[in-house]
């Protein structure tokens, strides 16, 4: 059985077009002093003020478990992210943002939603639309194929 081309493979093409968009925002995060990956976690516990567990956080983030325990630690380093342990179970920890975490994100919010702009300025309103159901859907139909078998 012969492949599909390399350029079309679909992991590929994904990939392509993350670091597409990704290119608008590396120098954001770059000039924060922040990584792509500490980013996402941030933005994770932003939204989940009552905290989460670093399984939730690596489940929401797409990242494996140790490394968001580093990426954890290096914000924690940081004063950005706080750790409580939680009392029925030592080895669990609650992580949530602290108010400099907050004050960061505040501070790159408005540049990322800049960056957002820039991208569906080039790309379209209804083209990033589309794209982002057609996403969900290949999302939904893969977990489904996945969960049946």
């Amino acid at each position: 059985m012969r492949m599909r081309e390399f350029s079309r493979s679909l992991p590929m093409a994904l990939l392509r077009a993350r670091e597409a968009v990704m290119a608008e925002f590396r120098p954001i995060l770059a000039a924060h002093e922040i990584t792509e990956q500490q980013w996402r976690v941030l933005r994770a516990l932003v939204d989940e003020p009552a905290g989460l567990g670093v399984g939730q956080v690596a489940e929401m983030t797409f990242l494996l478990g140790p490394s968001v325990s580093r990426i954890v630690a290096a914000l924690h380093e940081r004063g950005l992210v706080s750790r409580a342990g939680v009392d029925h179970d030592g080895r669990r920890a609650v992580l949530t943002v602290t108010p400099a975490g907050v004050s960061l994100y505040e501070s790159i919010a408005p540049a990322s939603e800049s960056a957002y702009q820039r991208v569906e300025q080039r790309f379209g309103q209804k083209q990033l639309d589309q794209l982002y159901r057609l996403l969900d859907e290949l999302t939904s139909s893969q977990r489904s194929s996945a969960e049946s078998s």
